[in-house]
């Protein structure tokens, strides 16, 4: 067998069909597997497969299976996305494989027990792909395009779509299955707020109402791809203190920083950074709310 045919079968150059688009830009705080948290989100669709015919019939799903890229994981010399919305070339990959990790250390085990790789979800992983099931909320065209309003989502903003396929429940359900060192969801924190943050909270939400009634004086209503994702991404609303609170009760810190007391902690949702600590008590506190 050839070096040409080796590389061939061993390399598979995927194209980019969309992009995430999520209140969470970081990946602090992001939930760690999907259906944790019901955060809404977008998949923007690209050209050309944001046309509405490759859509017909997923109407009837009430969940899809999302492949994507972790596109923030810092592999050396790497560029992640060419022009055309391909992965990069041979050198590109050949530059992950030298960076492979056999082992990782799971927040779910503290953190200091190692397992291989393939036992784990880990993001650092040779072909840098996730997979998740994600709730299908509304299926909408805007400016001719596609834009897949999900939620449950455990990828961050601007992750590359590869693929979405339906989700069967009569086959990918397997309610026998056995799940190794996660056998249930992860203990969840209790999450209090201090008065001076929710009243920075609330105040936010005053801003943000009387600065979108002036523009929608301004602007007609018709529904365009920005406005769709802008909703997402920017607008805070009373219903998003119940996300940011169900996020932190899944305690994003590291690992190894967990019995820290007091020690601030900043997650980035939408427009505000979001100031939450342990307490002696064992719960989190959130103690600040800015806008950005």
């Amino acid at each position: 067998m050839s070096s040409q045919t080796d590389f061939a079968l061993s390399n598979h150059i995927a194209p980019i069909i969309g992009y995430h688009r999520a209140p969470l830009s970081q990946k602090f705080g992001a939930p760690r597997q999907p259906n944790l948290v019901a955060l809404t989100s977008v998949i923007e669709m690209i050209a050309p497969y944001d046309t509405p015919a490759a859509f017909v019939g997923l109407e009837d799903f009430s969940h899809i299976w999302v492949s994507w890229q972790f596109h923030h994981n810092y592999l050396p010399k790497q560029k992640q996305i060419k022009k055309d919305g391909l992965l990069n070339d041979d050198s590109q990959l050949n530059k992950a494989d030298s960076s492979f990790r056999a082992q990782v250390r799971p927040p779910r085990l503290g953190g200091n027990q190692k397992i291989g790789v393939f036992a784990s979800r880990s993001m650092y992983r040779p072909s840098a792909l996730g997979l998740s099931v994600v709730k299908l909320e509304a299926i909408e065209i805007a400016e001719g395009r596609v834009l897949l309003i999900v939620s449950g989502a455990d990828m961050i903003d601007g992750t590359p779509i590869i693929d979405i396929k339906p989700y069967v429940a009569y086959s990918d359900a397997l309610p026998d299955a056995q799940s190794g060192f996660a056998p249930s969801a992860p203990h969840l924190l209790d999450v209090t707020i201090t008065k001076l943050a929710y009243e920075q909270f609330v105040q936010i939400i005053a801003n943000q109402s009387s600065h979108n009634e002036v523009e929608k004086t301004v602007h007609n209503e018709k529904v365009t791809v920005n406005a769709v994702i802008d909703k997402i991404q920017q607008q805070i609303l009373r219903s998003d203190l119940d996300i940011i609170k169900a996020l932190i009760a899944q305690d994003p810190r590291p690992a190894y920083r967990r019995k820290e007391t007091h020690t601030p902690f900043i997650m980035r949702y939408k427009t505000v950074d979001v100031s939450f600590q342990l307490l002696e008590s064992g719960e989190l506190q959130i103690t600040a709310v800015v806008e950005i």
